[in-house]
């Protein structure tokens, strides 16, 4: 990686580290993270549950409360339209349980990923208003929907748009539409997740009969929808992610407890990161490998038997993805492996029969993580290729598969991630097409992988008192994400160890102190490193509890011999 380190404005940092009463390097890593002053490091710092926006404020609020308390008082069915990831699905519960708490007629349809695909449906509506329906709220989808919106239209079904993605210049004929990155909405927050809107919309319909309490728990739901979705962790989410990962701590609802028991969180402290690579792939893995409708099952049940059994059934599941991602990623490493020139391209696009469309996008990142190239991986079946995109720092995937809509029988996503479907026919079309509109975005330096550093240390200064400041910026995900810093000449100490075939462990030491370090997915290095040699590291900083002992140990982002 090509590390670059952060140069902040040192007279600001000087001026915050006077106003707040914090040492200089948290002064400077508030700065680096876009804090000037001494209120927005305070928010930042101290969340207030008070400082959660207005819901008013987010435009089409107003007419979409009228409708959905209409529809309440003269006992019309409501459908709630969901998505089958993570934030989609607790953007279900979110509404369903506040709504049933309201005393309205409501239900939920969860798409199937492998026959209904991403997106709303005409024949799913249409069903829905030959059973009675008169109300159909989309989440975490509907903002280009116009043809089936345009159809609920036609059968007297009033539709409620609740979304995040960008929506186009012309937006569907609802009767409301809440997103707040509409050009007209004033909303101060525009990074919502879609359980982020779904929540506005909630905390609108409830006004005061929302206590504190009852706004904490919701706060859990909101907080793992939006933490899986990876938008950035600041302002509103921040609150958000603030108060309902601290709630995660003791789940009073039986979904949650036995979701974290089976996660290994039981009675922890949950952090971002717990909810993304623990919490998070248990939830997704219903809908990546069979059926998302049990996530919304699990969180709306209070019968405690059934709610383990179906966070143990969400547990096998999750290794059977496992399984299924390791073997696709498997085969496309060894087609890069026999043909290295395809490293020569600026974008990657692979292809294969059967490979399963619920992880997919996962396998995406996985390559993208090794090649950094713009990646689009497909899985065919029935001379359908159904595909899913993951993009770089620089290259906006929506808009490049906006250029190349032609040859989409439909497409959606936004600029880091994106999914398609086309017919198979036509993948070799799009792979020489998208690799024209990756040269033409792409310089040959926006293809090395760049390591932000937020400052330079000895192992001398690493201690239990700078773990201690840096945890104050938590939560930390995107926008925020944890601080690395860099070390510099450090001795390796023993040979390193490669732990489950595919992680790295090293024992590096400096100037009289030594740390375990551990490189995550980096075994294949084990090759360059001999005991005795100098290093150059980029690092976070953790803390490891093993059999009661804790102990700090450096998580490795990237590490290089020194140069003489």
């Amino acid at each position: 990686m090509r590390w670059q380190f952060f140069s902040p404005d040192s007279e600001m940092s000087e001026r915050l580290a006077r106003e707040l009463n914090v040492p200089p390097l948290m002064a400077r890593l508030l700065v680096q993270r876009g804090i000037e002053d001494a209120e927005a490091g305070n928010r930042f710092l101290h969340p207030r549950l008070s400082d959660l926006h207005d819901p008013y404020q987010m435009a089409g609020m107003r007419p979409a409360v009228e409708r959905l308390r209409r529809a309440i008082a003269l006992n019309e069915r409501i459908l709630i339209y969901g998505d089958y990831d993570v934030d989609g699905a607790m953007a279900v519960v979110v509404l369903l349980t506040a709504l049933r708490s309201l005393g309205a007629q409501v239900e939920a349809y969860i798409p199937h990923r492998l026959t209904d695909g991403y997106g709303m449906r005409v024949p799913v509506v249409e069903r829905a208003s030959a059973e009675g329906i008169r109300v159909v709220i989309s989440v975490d989808t509907g903002i280009r929907e116009h043809a089936v919106i345009a159809r609920a239209q036609e059968l007297g079904v009033d539709c409620v748009v609740t979304d995040h993605h960008l929506p186009e210049d012309r937006l569907p004929p609802a009767c409301a539409i809440l997103n707040p990155r509409r050009d007209d909405c004033a909303y101060p927050e525009k990074s919502l997740a879609g359980v982020g809107v779904a929540f506005k919309l909630a905390q609108a319909l409830l006004e005061g009969g929302i206590s504190e309490p009852v706004l904490r728990s919701y706060l859990k739901l909101v907080a793992i929808g939006t933490i899986a979705d990876v938008v950035p962790l600041l302002g509103e989410n921040r609150i958000i992610a603030h108060f309902g990962l601290a709630g995660l701590r003791e789940p009073s609802q039986a979904g949650l407890g036995a979701l974290m028991e089976v996660a290994g969180l039981a009675g922890q402290a949950v952090t971002a990161n717990d909810v993304a690579f623990r919490i998070a792939p248990r939830l997704n893995a219903a809908g990546r490998m069979e059926d998302a409708a049990e996530v919304i099952e699990l969180m709306v049940t209070s019968e405690g038997e059934r709610a383990r059994a179906i966070a143990a059934r969400l547990d096998l599941l999750n290794r059977e993805r496992q399984r299924t991602e390791d073997e696709i990623l498997r085969e496309i490493t060894d087609r890069m492996a026999q043909h290295p020139e395809i490293l020569s391209r600026y974008s990657l696009v692979f292809a294969g029969e059967a490979w399963h469309r619920g992880v997919i996008g996962i396998v995406a990142q996985r390559v993208v993580e090794r090649a950094y190239r713009p990646t689009l991986v497909v899985g065919i079946e029935d001379g359908v290729g159904v595909g899913s995109g993951r993009s770089i720092r620089g290259f906006h995937l929506l808009d490049a598969l906006t250029s190349l809509s032609g040859l989409f029988e439909r497409f959606g996503g936004h600029a880091q991630a994106a999914g398609f479907a086309l017919p198979a026919g036509r993948i070799a079309e799009l792979e020489a097409r998208f690799e024209e509109r990756a040269r033409a975005a792409l310089r040959p330096e926006d293809l090395e992988p760049t390591q932000h550093i937020d400052g330079e240390l000895s192992l001398q200064e690493v201690d239990w008192k700078l773990l201690e400041e840096v945890q104050r910026l938590e939560p930390f995900g995107s926008g925020n994400p944890k601080p690395v810093f860099a070390a510099r000449k450090v001795r390796l100490a023993a040979p390193p160890r490669v732990l489950k075939e595919k992680h790295l462990k090293l024992r590096v030491t400096q100037g009289g102190e030594a740390f375990d370090a551990l490189a995550w997915r980096q075994a294949g290095r084990s090759r360059e490193l001999e005991s005795g040699r100098s290093l150059d590291l980029a690092f976070t900083l953790d803390a490891n509890v093993y059999q009661g002992v804790s102990s700090l140990q450096l998580i490795l982002r990237d590490l290089r011999r020194t140069e003489s």
